[in-house]
């Protein structure tokens, strides 16, 4: 997942940069984002 384009519901399209057991960091462009699992207004692109 590390490196993955993915989108969210509310912040948009981002890209992975971080990974833990339990959540991933996604930098959105404007903002970074730790975004705790389950993933369920994020999908991959």
């Amino acid at each position: 997942m590390l490196g993955d384009r993915v989108s969210h519901e509310t912040y948009g399209v981002g890209r992975v940069m971080g990974q833990e057991a339990d959540a991933v960091t996604v930098d959105f462009g404007t903002r970074t984002v730790r975004v705790a699992s389950p993933f369920r207004k994020m999908e991959r692109l």
